[in-house]
């Protein structure tokens, strides 16, 4: 096996335009071409199909990409981690659901928050993104309150980290006026998490169980932005009180003193790697 021509198309499979990638890599479009061939000429199959002037992946193409991530990523990684250790800065590459509560991230963070030798580079985005990031090793961590699905192909490390109990939040004028939990979520609207959410489906039960239909006044993907519809009373929100620990404090918002009985869970997940960011360790050590 000749890397180089391994290398050459594991650049043309990651942008999908020849064009591009002998422009970027400074070559002309033959010699990129040439290298490709060769390849496919050692692996005995193609590995790119061309249809409607755009290069596609053959299943061989797929298999062999798969192959070259690995290798060219653990190279990168090896990089990445060689020049950490061979300087006092250390970098930690975080990423979390955009829907994730800020303050949860700060209280995960905090132990490495404020050190002079440590950069902490911070992305948020869906989970796919975030997952890819893992994978593609752009990302030494993925913070989510939904723990990604396990299976034989992938290579995640689900970590829990917190556990925060579900409060119902209002401000004071709502939550003092009911003296049961039944009878507080039947006089007030809900703000409640969309139906993807484990808390959304507990919530759902508890309902059933005290046999009340309550009127929401919005379903939420976002705990920051449901913070904002409980700060301007729109009605009750069903949500961890870390989301609005400043609210709680400052006497804006109350916390319903009514158990509801359900739990956000938190996780951090890794992807398995041969020498893994030694930061983390400090994050975990001081989680559950």
């Amino acid at each position: 096996m000749n890397y180089n021509h391994l290398r050459y198309f594991w650049e043309v499979a990651r942008d999908g335009n020849l064009t591009r990638t002998a422009a970027r890599l400074n070559l002309s479009q033959s010699a990129l071409s040439v290298q490709i061939r060769k390849l496919e000429d050692r692996l005995g199959q193609p590995v790119f199909e061309r249809r409607n002037r755009q290069l596609h992946l053959t299943e061989a193409g797929r298999i062999t990409l798969d192959y070259a991530e690995t290798i060219f990523g653990a190279g990168q990684e090896l990089i990445a981690t060689l020049r950490q250790t061979g300087h006092a800065q250390q970098v930690l590459r975080v990423g979390a659901l955009a829907t994730l509560s800020r303050n949860f991230q700060i209280e995960f963070l905090r132990p490495l928050l404020g050190q002079p030798q440590i950069e902490l580079v911070l992305r948020s985005g869906t989970s796919i993104e975030l997952l890819q990031g893992l994978e593609a090793l752009s990302l030494d961590v993925v913070l989510t309150n939904v723990a990604p699905s396990a299976d034989a192909l992938t290579s995640f490390i689900v970590h829990p980290v917190a556990q925060q109990p579900v409060s119902v939040i209002g401000t004071p004028a709502r939550i003092e006026a009911a003296d049961s939990l039944a009878a507080l979520l039947s006089a007030n609207p809900i703000i409640v998490p969309t139906l993807e959410s484990p808390v959304r489906a507990g919530f759902d039960a508890l309902c059933a169980r005290l046999s009340i239909r309550p009127v929401l006044a919005a379903e939420v993907d976002d705990m920051a932005m449901m913070r904002l519809l409980a700060r301007e009373d729109i009605g009750l929100a069903v949500l961890p009180p870390i989301v609005v620990k400043n609210e709680l404090e400052s006497g804006l918002l109350q916390e319903a003193a009514h158990s509801v009985g359900l739990t956000e869970h938190f996780h951090a997940v890794t992807a398995k790697r041969r020498f893994p960011n030694p930061l983390l360790a400090q994050l975990f050590d001081r989680a559950l």
